[in-house]
């Protein structure tokens, strides 16, 4: 049996559904984001999970209790999993930094992994906090379900590394809708992705929210 693990990123909040720039922030679930959580566990219970880790933001947290709660595992926190920061960016809409940041924000878009949002974190930055919680995933399991519980910009830069795609790419190769969760699994071989980015356990309600 191989190791899994499932990365999930959080319902949504007032944030991702107006696409403003949150990483820092700390915002609770909407209704929908909740109901998108639940949906989640009722879809995914009866999986033999060995455990759950998630980033220490009220929205991953709030994402990962359902799943908790329905099959008694209590969920370990850890700090790299948190969202990437977004400094001076933080709850601002795109044409708002692009106004008042320009350069900086050019200098994101063309290379993210070097170039961080005005007094934010690179993409650099951000794997070198996540993938150590996968390495330790990986030591402490060789075989299982593991459920990571994280945000947009972090599961789309973990997945690129596991992948092999250059970092620096990775708001242009993968995306990661609300709630959607990928799956990678692990073997002799190395990592395998075999999900990316699946919603279809909730409501057609809940897919066609915009979930950015």
């Amino acid at each position: 049996m191989s190791l899994k693990i499932y990365l999930l990123r959080h319902g949504e909040t007032e944030y991702s559904q107006r696409g403003v720039y949150c990483g820092a922030l700390d915002p609770l679930l909407t209704q929908a984001g909740s109901q998108m959580a639940q949906a989640f566990a009722d879809a995914h219970q009866k999986i033999p999970w060995t455990d759950v880790y998630a980033s220490p933001m009220k929205r991953a947290i709030a994402t990962a209790q359902p799943l908790c709660e329905a099959v008694g595992l209590r969920m370990q926190i850890r700090d790299g999993l948190r969202e990437i920061g977004y400094g001076a960016w933080e709850d601002r809409e795109l044409e708002d930094v692009r106004l008042h940041h320009e350069q900086d924000y050019i200098r994101w878009l063309t290379e993210p992994a070097w170039n961080p949002p005005t007094g934010g974190e690179t993409a650099i930055q951000v794997a070198s906090r996540a993938l150590p919680v996968i390495t330790e995933i990986e030591s402490k399991y060789k075989s299982g379900n593991v459920l990571i519980v994280s945000h947009k910009a972090t599961i789309r830069i973990i997945l690129c590394s596991l992948m092999g795609i250059d970092i620096g790419r990775y708001r242009d190769r993968i995306d990661a809708p609300a709630a959607s969760v990928s799956i990678v699994k692990f073997d002799i071989h190395g990592p395998m992705l075999e999900v990316l980015g699946d919603r279809s356990y909730m409501s057609k309600h809940l897919r066609e929210r915009s979930g950015t």
